[in-house]
């Protein structure tokens, strides 16, 4: 093989390792951010997603946002808000003004609130040129629920799947960026809403790896070929023994998918 030929496919397979880093979220379950920290010092040089949830994001708070962007890392605020829609407007300003990529609301929440969402962040932008819209997104089912929570517990009829593609579509209908679903899922949005909406998908386990308190599964490889966005993993890679050799192996599958 020609030299420069062979250059040209080692740069291209770096690039593609890069984009499917780019869509690994690592979900910083911490309880405070020098645990946090830790971690991040073993993926150095890995350009992956922190996603930042409840436990963490109330004890560290915008300060640890801040320090995160300030480390170049793309930042999912994972918060999942669900309150009346003049407190969302007001919750997604004050984290669009963080500077964060993403953030999420529940899509049960409905219409008026998602709508209320995208308001609220385009103030903080039209207030601050030099912020970015994040990508908002809305919680259709969480991957912990299955059938039977969701029809004997929750309340709603039918199987998870029709009501994840329910959601995702009123979710597309108020204007938002994409939805949290299962990988299980991934197909189905994207008929029913288009390429473009984004999907982000908890419930990653590589093959052999333990459930935890997931239900609805899919391997790296499978959520990419069933065309997940985002893959979010938690305990695979931050309770592994080598976190970063586990985030490796990861995107690698990822990039061969």
């Amino acid at each position: 093989m020609d030299p420069q030929q062979l250059e040209h496919e080692n740069i291209g397979e770096i690039t593609r390792r890069d984009e499917m880093a780019g869509r690994l979220m690592i979900a910083l379950d911490y309880p405070d951010a020098a645990q946090a920290r830790l971690l991040i010092e073993k993926l150095e040089g890995i350009p992956c997603y922190m996603k930042v949830g409840m436990q963490l994001f109330y004890t560290a708070g915008p300060d640890f946002i801040r320090e995160l962007k300030a480390r170049g890392y793309s930042v999912f605020v994972d918060v999942k808000m669900h309150d009346i829609p003049n407190t969302v407007r007001g919750g997604a300003e004050s984290l669009t003004m963080l500077g964060v990529d993403m953030f999420n609301v529940h899509a049960s929440g409905g219409s008026a609130m998602m709508a209320a969402a995208l308001d609220g962040a385009a103030q903080a932008v039209s207030l601050h040129p030099s912020l970015r819209m994040p990508l908002i997104i809305a919680v259709t089912q969480l991957t912990s629920t299955s059938q039977a929570v969701m029809n004997s517990e929750i309340g709603i009829a039918g199987n998870v799947a029709d009501t994840v593609v329910r959601y995702a579509k009123l979710a597309a209908g108020a204007g938002l960026h994409g939805v949290v679903a299962s990988p299980q899922e991934s197909a189905a949005i994207t008929a029913a809403c288009g390429p473009e909406f984004r999907t982000v998908t908890p419930g990653i386990r590589p093959a052999g790896s333990s459930l935890d308190d997931q239900s609805r599964v899919m391997t790296p490889g499978q959520a990419i070929r069933q065309g997940s966005h985002y893959l979010v993993v938690g305990r695979p890679i931050t309770a592994a023994a080598d976190p970063r050799a586990a985030a490796l192996s990861i995107i690698e599958e990822m990039t061969q998918a």
